[in-house]
Formats: structure tokens, C-alpha cells, sequence
């Protein structure tokens, strides 16, 4: 089960008995994000942060989410906002946790990306390819389309910003659909921007799908969600 959490980039996984939260934040009122009362009775076995701004980490409702033995995995920059213990990482890294591994990539800010405001330099935030025994998830946290995502592997399920204010547009979001070549892609970071022209855009040129999910709201793409 795959459950947007926010307008920004908070998703939360269901996936072989584990529950996943990514980028456990938000921006403004929290009575406004419409999570739902389950999100904070079903804690969380891996947390994975990819940098430390507030739309991305918020330490009150991390605290809701984790348990004793929850690993959170986040980069250096967290070290400063987290008081929880973390598994510092960066981009290169593999992170293994039975029955997942967790690639650790590079996320920032291009001189030539869409983004107007330059906010994420490069080797600070990460995003994240989750590989479970059914899919393998790309999580980009805030960045441009960066020449680094040639290489990465086979994505099925993706989580791309489309904002334009401190990562790419809908524009650069298209192109960045077509490098990718994943058979889905869920926007994220759609607070100044209209997620039904990205999807109208993505497939009316390519195979893959888009779904759009408001917060609080998910979808079942995996057969073993729950």
C-alpha cells in the first residue's frame, strides 16, 4: 500500500509485513495535510529523510512514528534538527534491511535545472531507490533532472517533484519521466503546480503511467502490500 501523506513528499509504504515512511514532513497548519488517525498507530520500522527542511522533517511527527527499534536513515545535514539516533548517509551508499536494500542517491539543484530558487546543493540531500522482492522505488526528494539518473536502475514506482520553486517543474518532470523509463510515476512537491497537466503530459508521450493521489490518500500497487 503506498499512502501520500502531504502535498510535499511525505509517502508512506506498506510493503511484506514493514511499514516505510519517507520524508515524514510538511508545511503549514497540520490540521490542513488530512492524514489519517491510522498513520500514527502503525509505527514504523524504517524512516528514510532526505534532508533537513521542514517540508521533508518535522522531529514532532517523527517522534509519533517511530519505535525503539525503528532505523531512520538520513544524510549529515539531519544532524542538526534530529535527536533521535540515525544511520548517517550519502549518495553511493547501500543500506541493507531484510528484506530490502536502500541505494542512496544523489538529489540537488542544477544551474540549468527548472527550478527557480537554488536551495539544494549537491552531496547535502539525498533521494532514495528502495528494491523490495516486488518493486523498486525511486523516492527524489528535491531535485533537478541530474545526469546521475542515466544510470540508475530499473524504477517501476517513482515519486517526482513537479513544484518548479525548489525542484524541477512539470516540464523538467517529463523528462525526467522519459530517463527514467518507470512504469509509474506518483507526483509530489504539487503545491505551485497542477498534477493533472504532468499526468496529461507523461502519457500522452510515453507508456508510463501516472497516478495521482491527494494527501491522505493511496493506492495498492503492490501484491503483497499488506
Amino acid at each position: 500500500m503506498i499512502t501520500l501523506l502531504s502535498a510535499n513528499a511525505w509517502i508512506k509504504l506498506r510493503i511484506n509485513q514493514k511499514v516505510i515512511h519517507i520524508d515524514p514532513g510538511f508545511i503549514g497548519a497540520y490540521k490542513t495535510y488530512g492524514q489519517p488517525k491510522e498513520v500514527f498507530e502503525e509505527p514504523a520500522d524504517l524512516v528514510l529523510i532526505s534532508h533537513e527542511h521542514t517540508d521533508h522533517l518535522q522531529p514532532s511527527i517523527l517522534k509519533k512514528i517511530i519505535k525503539p527499534d525503528t532505523l531512520v536513515v538520513a544524510p549529515m545535514v539531519c544532524d542538526s534538527v534530529l535527536a533521535e539516533e540515525f544511520l548517517p548517509c550519502k549518495p553511493g551508499d547501500i543500506i541493507s534491511f531484510f528484506p530490502f536494500s536502500i541505494q542512496i542517491v544523489p538529489a540537488y539543484n542544477t544551474v540549468h535545472g527548472h527550478s527557480t530558487q537554488k536551495n539544494h546543493a549537491k552531496d547535502v540531500g539525498v533521494g532514495f531507490i528502495l528494491k523490495t522482492p516486488q518493486y523498486t522505488f525511486y523516492h527524489a526528494g528535491d531535485t533537478d533532472l541530474i545526469p546521475e539518473m542515466e544510470d540508475f536502475p530499473e524504477i517501476h514506482i517513482a515519486f517526482l517533484p513537479i513544484g518548479g520553486t525548489y525542484t524541477m517543474d512539470i516540464d523538467e518532470a517529463v523528462k525526467t519521466a522519459f530517463v527514467l523509463q518507470s512504469d509509474t510515476i506518483i507526483p509530489m512537491h504539487f503545491l505551485d503546480a497542477d498534477p493533472k497537466e504532468f499526468k496529461k503530459k507523461v502519457e500522452e508521450q510515453s507508456p508510463t503511467k501516472v497516478i495521482l493521489l491527494q494527501p491522505g490518500e493511496g493506492t495498492d500497487l503492490t501484491p503483497d502490500s499488506d
